[in-house]
């Protein structure tokens, strides 16, 4: 059993470190949420505002548990409308930080978007400014002597904790109808290279690594479909993503009972099938979902948790209502 830990720990070792060779190299480092529904706006800067309440959301998520190292991600967002010069518009921002073994990445990002009436539907376009940090703990690098792959001096493998930050964009459009919501978008569309050098700082001969965020394309979609004469409702939703190289998605179906109590199933091309339940109760929300892989993976993971917790306030655009206020002595 050891011997089958410490494997799989320079596994992990073997992928990261392909992530800081010399060269410039692409990779991915966008989060995988099974409630992506829950968190709109981390995927689509657009996905902002669509609603007339102020909607926080933040989750995290336990993938491959059983593994060492395995990946370990947290996501936190709010989003809210406002009116400005008679315009509608969405603001929101977004945090995620993501560990997998020695290497950790963090997104910060502010959200801005306008909106317009088109088809009986609201048009959003949205932009997204903020943030990408790169770090990996090559202090904490260890090579056994009997390493086939890797040597003790290679310099391909940092030695000492580096890291950097790089401004990151994003742009979306998205839009809502009273029969569905739909909504395209591409994050890191700067493509940001990041150099990474020693965190202390210190320059002389230490050797800069160098990570290039990889542009990803989003499509995300779903409704609600009301179930006649009952208080059932079903919420079909799909996230297709593509890092123009690999494509995938995933599907969702939930049922809803009186805007309360929720459950589902999805399925992720060739990587999972999820189950997953929410509730929600006086503008707050709780949600859960496990994966369970069908990939080889399976045999040494007994699957990912993720979870999710929301609120949300409701705010009045009205005019009739503005600095009005009643009288406590005569309600």
């Amino acid at each position: 059993m050891h011997n089958i830990r410490f494997n799989i720990k320079v596994l992990w070792f073997v992928a990261i470190s392909l992530l800081v060779l010399p060269q410039s190299l692409i990779a991915q480092v966008d989060a995988q949420h099974t409630q992506y529904f829950e968190v709109p706006n981390y995927y689509n800067p657009a996905a902002i505002g669509t609603t007339d309440f102020v909607k926080i959301r933040g989750g995290m998520r336990m993938q491959w548990v059983g593994i060492e190292n395995a990946p370990q991600s947290f996501v936190a967002t709010a989003d809210m409308p406002f009116k400005f010069l008679n315009k509608r518009f969405g603001v929101g921002v977004v945090m995620q930080q993501e560990s997998l073994g020695l290497y950790k990445n963090m997104v910060l990002g502010a959200q801005l978007g306008y909106k317009f009436k088109l088809l009986k539907g609201e048009f959003t376009a949205g932009v997204q400014v903020g943030l990408l940090n790169e770090s990996f703990k090559g202090s904490e690098v260890f090579i056994p002597d009997n390493d086939d792959y890797h040597e003790g001096n290679d310099d391909a493998i940092p030695t000492t904790d580096i890291g950097g930050n790089a401004l990151d964009l994003g742009v979306g459009v998205f839009y809502t109808h009273k029969l569905f919501w739909a909504g395209v978008s591409c994050t890191h569309v700067n493509s940001p290279t990041i150099t990474l050098n020693a965190e202390s700082g210190e320059g002389g001969n230490e050797k800069n690594y160098e990570f290039q965020a990889g542009r990803t394309l989003y499509f995300m979609a779903g409704s609600n479909i009301p179930i006649k004469n009952t208080l059932f409702e079903v919420i079909p939703s799909v996230l297709v993503k593509s890092d123009f190289t690999f494509t995938t998605g995933e599907i969702t179906g939930r049922v809803r009972y009186n805007k309360f109590l929720s459950a589902g199933i999805g399925y992720r091309y060739d990587d999972a099938i999820m189950a997953m339940v929410g509730a929600e109760y006086k503008n707050f929300y709780l949600g859960y979902s496990y994966d369970y892989h069908m990939s080889e993976i399976a045999k040494a993971s007994s699957g990912s948790h993720e979870i999710m917790l929301g609120y949300k306030l409701k705010l009045d655009f009205s005019e009739k209502n503005k600095n009005k206020h009643k009288s406590i002595r005569i309600m």
